[in-house]
């Protein structure tokens, strides 16, 4: 039986490894939960996995759970803070760490996990955008082993024949990064400029969390799946290519030098990537139905526009400049999509202010945590200030 500690397990990657392992209950126990401020559900989730540690890193919201778990009778132990989330990261007693955390706020506990040598189960794709070389030595220098969570890459990963994941560059011509286009692909671009939060946050194929669906909608995040993919494969970003597919059955495909393309495919549930990284080299139930090609009857492709999707190209961009430019490109974007979700700023000035801070940025090379951290603090400021422009000027 392994050991599973699982970071930032209200959101819906988490809550997914939690379904996965309750339908494999012989196989895994939950060490470690962790969540921002979520008490309520993730009291539900110590009543049900009875995890030895549980974690919120808002103190307010621990003050709270704090009591409920003594009323419960629960002896899960909690921890506070986010320092709580590297301790947890580092517990002898997980294997495998899932680091689900939302944001530049996964970094330190997944960087963690990779130094003592875990499976880390990566979802927080802002781990290799801010510091990807960083990551990966870790994983290489300390017997680690790291399986991507998102669809495309998980769906690359099983493409590529060697075990790890990665191979020798000469045998693949091309990564295909699939995305469905979210709400807007078919949306008159002049009318982008209304768009709503609760619009932006309806996405027609995935349940996610606010901030990623925003993302999907601008497709940053599939930006930062180039820039994330470039780092997991040992690949050029001219060699990573994004593809439509508004079905999302199709999650990646890899080109190789002799002409074939082979594709995974599968119903879009995150069910089915978090099953395959649990029991890799294994397969297990994931409780995912069954795919049915008939039913779906074709499958379309097309190519991004980037007049519609501008921070595509602005991630793109960053990519192929390197140093801390994609630290700088991810931490506006959180900024930026916040502020949209506030309501304090258009949609269509997410790129906006993303590109002012990114033309505002003195490129260093990264060799460093601090510099990362340093570049990301900066970059929060900047963009703070031009939206506070911005919304000054509206």
């Amino acid at each position: 039986m392994k050991g599973v500690s699982i970071l930032g397990s209200t959101g819906s990657v988490g809550c997914s490894t939690l379904d996965v392992i309750a339908r494999n209950p012989d196989a895994f126990r939950v060490v470690a939960l962790t969540a921002r401020k979520n008490h309520n559900s993730l009291l539900q989730q110590c009543i049900r996995f009875e995890p030895d540690i549980a974690v919120l890193t808002d103190n307010a919201a621990a003050d709270v759970l704090r009591g409920k778990l003594q009323q419960a009778g629960l002896k899960t132990t909690l921890l506070s803070g986010a320092e709580a989330l590297v301790e947890v990261a580092r517990l002898s007693q997980a294997d495998y760490v899932m680091a689900a955390i939302v944001g530049a706020a996964g970094l330190l506990p997944t960087l963690a996990a990779a130094q003592t040598g875990k499976r880390v189960l990566l979802a927080n794709k802002e781990s290799l955008v801010l510091a990807g070389h960083l990551l990966m030595e870790a994983v290489a220098n300390n017997g680690a082993t790291l399986i991507p969570i998102d669809s495309e890459h998980n769906a690359i990963f099983q493409c590529l024949p060697d075990p790890g994941g990665r191979r020798s560059k000469k045998d693949v011509r091309k990564l295909w990064l699939t995305a469905s286009g979210g709400p807007f692909l078919n949306t008159p671009v002049c009318e982008l400029e209304k768009v709503t939060p609760e619009q932006a946050c309806a996405h027609p194929n995935w349940d996610m969390g606010d901030k990623i669906s925003v993302d999907s909608a601008t497709m940053m995040n599939k930006g930062l799946e180039l820039i994330e993919a470039s780092h997991l494969f040992d690949m050029s970003p001219d060699d990573v290519e994004i593809l439509i597919h508004p079905q999302s059955i199709v999650h990646s495909l890899v080109e190789y030098r002799d002409g074939s393309v082979l594709a995974q495919l599968g119903n879009p549930d995150m069910r089915t990537p978090i099953a395959h990284a649990l029991a890799w080299p294994e397969r297990m139930e994931s409780g995912v139905k069954s795919l049915d090609l008939v039913a779906i009857a074709k499958l379309e492709f097309q190519a991004p526009d980037t007049d519609r999707f501008p921070c595509l190209a602005l991630a793109r961009a960053a990519a192929e400049r390197g140093g801390t430019v994609p630290a700088v490109l991810n931490a506006a974007n959180e900024v930026a999509v916040q502020a949209f979700l506030d309501r304090r700023l258009p949609y269509t000035e997410i790129a906006a202010v993303i590109g002012n801070t990114i033309e505002c940025h003195s490129v260093e090379a990264v060799e460093f945590l601090e510099t990362v951290i340093k570049a990301d603090q900066w970059a929060r400021e900047k963009a703070g200030r031009t939206v506070n422009e911005m919304a000054i000027a509206i």
